[in-house]
């Protein structure tokens, strides 16, 4: 029997968890399922969905008075047991058995406290009847020991009860009262720690006997009132049977002694019935014996019969899968490879693939595979399979050599001086397309002999790209007519004519344009049909819808190269393991195939590069456009030779912008420079034509040229106005006015000019600034000095007492009026031939001119202010009387 759950150490430990902090003790924790009644039905079970709670009984005691509890706990979310509800003993008003649920494990409790006596009260069940007696026990005995009272209890025998309290002697955990001088203090004892039986009974052994008599007595419903009537009534009718019973027998005695007479005569005949019948089942037995022999005899008979015929049969069919037929042997060891034999040889290598799958563990009967027949049979297939695989690969090695060794020696499959051939493999592919099946088979047959293959078609199909490539390309540079334009733009040495003058060479990017239209579609047609027809297991290698910008016109007429016309022999798994296996051999051959055809499209674009620098804009636009259309898994070296090319050409660029950055430098070397220096606007013209040339995805390659030019551009006029800082605000603005002058259309339309012109912008500001503050103090320096001081002694002293400083008097300031201002026109004149001496672009010498008097006004108005607030008696030019006068000049 399971272990109740009121002896769940566990289970107590968890509600004694559940109501920590209240200073209760548990006496007993057992699970129940809690239900609900419905009123109205008496004692109808009506349960819906049981519901899992534990009740546990609490004693809390305080001073002499102990209080009694029947906690519900209910299980949370997170499995952990948590307080429900809470019920006082002292209100328990009975414990009602319901009558309708024949295991008796149901029953309620009924407390005379509760709110609504309209709503049924729980009904809680449990697992067996001695828990349900367990739990009934433990409540009457704290009730009778706490609360000195019973509630009521229906639907259940209290006798009954006892008794199986008396069989079970069940140790419940309860408080003993011991009182000590201090005071009564709770003790709790347990079954498992002091191992003491509870002595205490529900009732004494004179209540129970009197409580059975009671039972009994109350089970006859015959109206007796004493025991000794009744006592004398059952003597009387017991007389009365006895003597029934002897009257019966004694009528009887003739009928028995006829019955006796009968019962021998029949004992007789069964006695010879039975010898007879003896002597017949040894007839019977040794018969049956008889007949159990022959039946076994002709059983083995007719199943070795049967077992014969079936043998003979799996015999018949095992020497025929173990035949070899003579054509398919002749074929395997001897046969030709040529075209018109290419079917028979088909044939033979499927018949071959199947009988030695047939003889493999799967498809044949384990018990035949260690035959000495089998074997020696496998091994001879194996011999076979070894000999057509050897001759096979010899002849297709030879056949690639002589296929390319043929097309090789024909000139005009090539480009010649004065006609661009394009590369058709049309009749190429056809040819080895006949042997596409005869792969797949040999790849079924011996997965191994494919390296070679692979390797030996490399070989020989990569003389004939690199021979036609390099045709092409020497043909390609010979037939393109184009100026060489200078690489020199930026020297200060170099009239910027040439630049504004440049030749048109549009027709080397063309070039290089038609090399990768040519040679980029062949080069993935080549990749896609190696790894179809060397049997590599990848997915679709060609996307939909071409290749790049490419299109796949001219003489490429041999259709669809990925459709092979043959079946997979092997059905590809699917497994990514597999798959990246093949990927990783399918690009390693592709090396081998391809290696070397990329020298000839560096040739290209090195003769690009020397013809004009900037031509590699374009050409990193164009081979952006391809690379970018290059999503097949087959063109994987393909991809790598175009972003080769990619980095070649950015790396041609990169010499051809450092180039320009040393020329830049180099106008620092130079002996004192005036003016716009010359790479300023060489380089607005050099700016227009790379916008020209930008295609596709160059833009940042630009845009980082941009960078570098202008940055070194910026430091080399810093570093050559700093040689001479009596000038270096002039230089400054003059070409930072310069750059913006030259550059302001292009900044409305490149970001990245956009940003040094706003910085350029900055910096001519800046310069100005300077400048014209030179210009002003070199007329005006005592009067600014003059209200600098009286601005400085602001800070640490009251306008009142600034007239009493030394230098800084009224008689100071008169003469000091008096020195500045006396033939001030003179003055302005001055400021004006002297910022019109040094400025060698007139166009900006109106604007300075503007600015300068706005300054000189600003810087007066602050002096005119300082004077009326310190100086509040004396009298000086007003602002208006100045701006009236430098407007006049």
């Amino acid at each position: 029997m399971a272990k109740s759950s009121a002896d769940d150490d566990e289970l107590r430990r968890a509600c004694e968890a559940a109501i920590e902090g209240t200073k209760q003790s548990i006496l007993m924790s057992i699970r129940v399922v809690k239900g609900r009644g419905v009123w109205g039905k008496s004692g109808k079970l009506g349960r819906h969905m049981g519901k899992p709670r534990v009740l546990a009984l609490s004693t809390k005691s305080k001073g002499q008075k102990t209080k009694a509890f029947l906690r519900v706990l209910k299980y949370s979310t997170g499995g952990v047991l948590e307080p429900a509800k809470l019920y006082k003993l002292k209100h328990l008003s009975k414990i009602e058995v319901i009558s309708n649920d024949p295991t008796g494990c149901t029953f309620t409790l009924g407390f005379d406290n509760l709110r609504s006596q309209s709503v049924a009260p729980p009904q809680w069940t449990m697992r067996n009847i001695d828990d349900r007696n367990r739990l009934l026990l433990c409540i009457l005995n704290i009730c009778k020991d706490v609360l000195d009272r019973l509630p009521k209890v229906v639907g259940i025998d209290v006798v009954e009860m006892a008794l199986w309290a008396k069989e079970n002697k069940p140790t419940v955990t309860k408080n003993q009262r011991v009182v000590q001088q201090d005071g009564p203090v709770s003790t709790t004892v347990t079954e498992i720690d002091s191992k003491v039986t509870v002595e205490k009974e529900l009732v004494s052994q004179i209540e129970e006997e009197d409580i059975v008599g009671e039972a009994l007595l109350g089970t006859y419903v015959m109206g007796i009132g004493e025991a000794e009537a009744f006592s004398e009534r059952l003597k009387r009718e017991l007389h009365a049977l006895e003597a029934a019973n002897v009257h019966s027998i004694l009528e009887s005695e003739p009928l028995i002694d006829e019955v006796l007479q009968g019962l021998e005569v029949a004992s007789n005949c069964v006695d010879d019935m039975d010898e007879w019948l003896g002597i017949f089942n040894v007839k019977l037995r040794h018969m049956r014996e008889d007949i159990e022999s022959i039946e076994t005899r002709n059983n083995k008979l007719e199943m070795q019969s049967v077992n014969n015929k079936a043998l003979i049969e799996e015999l018949d069919k095992l020497l025929e899968r173990l035949r070899v037929p003579s054509e398919y042997a002749a074929c395997l060891t001897g046969g030709l490879f040529d075209e018109a034999r290419m079917v028979q040889n088909v044939e033979a290598c499927e018949w071959l693939a199947g009988a030695l799958r047939g003889l493999e563990v799967p498809h044949l009967d384990p018990t035949y595979a260690n035959m000495r027949a089998v074997k020696e049979k496998r091994a001879e297939l194996e011999k076979l399979k070894a000999t057509f695989v050897r001759r096979a690969s010899e002849f297709l090695r030879n056949y690639f050599a002589s296929l390319v060794d043929f097309m090789i020696s024909d000139k005009s499959y090539f480009s010649q001086k004065g006609q661009l051939k394009r590369p058709d493999h049309a009749d190429l592919r056809y040819k080895c397309r006949t042997y596409a099946r005869l792969l797949q088979h040999l790849k079924s047959l011996d997965n191994n002999c494919l390296g070679p293959l692979r390797k030996a078609y490399c070989s020989s199909l990569n003389l004939l790209l690199r021979r036609e490539a390099r045709e092409f390309a020497n043909e390609l540079r010979a037939s393109t007519k184009a100026s060489r334009n200078p690489t020199v733009w930026l020297e200060a040495s170099t009239g910027s004519s040439q630049n504004v003058n440049a030749a048109d060479t549009s027709t080397v990017s063309e070039a290089y344009a038609k090399m990768l239209t040519i040679f980029i579609p062949l080069l993935v047609d080549e990749s896609s049909f190696f790894a179809h027809f060397m049997c590599f297991e990848v997915p679709t290698l060609v996307p939909p819808g071409g290749v790049g910008n490419g299109n796949k016109s001219g003489n490429n007429d041999d259709g669809d190269d990925d459709d092979l016309g043959i079946m997979d022999i092997d059905e590809n798994d699917g497994k990514t393991s597999k798959m990246s296996v093949e990927l990783a051999a399918l690009n390693e051959s592709l090396q081998d195939l391809l290696d070397g055809i990329q020298e000839d499209f560096y040739a290209v674009v090195d003769w690009a590069y020397k013809i004009d620098p900037l031509r590699c804009i374009s050409m990193h636009g164009i081979t952006e456009r391809y690379l970018s259309g290059q999503k097949a898994d087959a063109a994987g070296f393909v991809r790598l030779l175009l972003g080769d090319l990619e980095s070649r050409i950015s790396l041609q660029f990169s010499r051809f912008v450092d180039e320009a950055c040393h020329q830049i430098e180099r106008n620092e070397r130079n002996v004192r420079q005036m003016g716009v220096l010359s790479y300023i606007p060489r380089f607005a013209t050099l700016a227009t034509r790379m916008e020209q040339y930008i295609q596709g995805q160059s833009r940042d390659l630009v845009d980082q040229a941009y960078t570098k030019f202008v940055s070194i551009m910026f430091v080399t006029l810093e570093k050559i106005a700093q040689t001479d800082p009596k000038y270096a605000d002039i230089i400054l603005l003059e070409n930072y006015a310069a750059f913006q002058n030259s550059l302001y259309d292009l900044a409305n339309v490149v970001p990245t000019l956009a940003k040094f012109y706003h910085q350029a912008s900055e910096a001519y500001e800046q310069a100005c600034t300077r400048y014209i503050s030179t210009i002003i103090y070199s007329q005006f320096e005592r009067l600014f000095q003059f209200a600098r001081r009286i601005e400085d002694l602001m800070y640490t002293i009251t306008p009142e007492e600034i007239p009493f400083q030394l230098g800084l008097s009224k008689m100071d300031l008169r003469k000091m009026l008096k020195a500045s201002l006396s033939g001030v026109d003179k003055s302005i004149a001055l400021m004006y031939k002297k910022l019109q001496k040094y400025l060698t672009s007139e166009e900006l010498l109106p604007s300075l001119w503007d600015k300068c008097k706005k300054e000189f006004l600003d810087k007066y108005e602050s002096f005119a202010q300082l004077v009326a607030k310190i100086y509040p008696t004396e009298n000086i030019p007003s602002v208006e009387e100045m701006r009236t006068l430098l407007a006049s000049m």
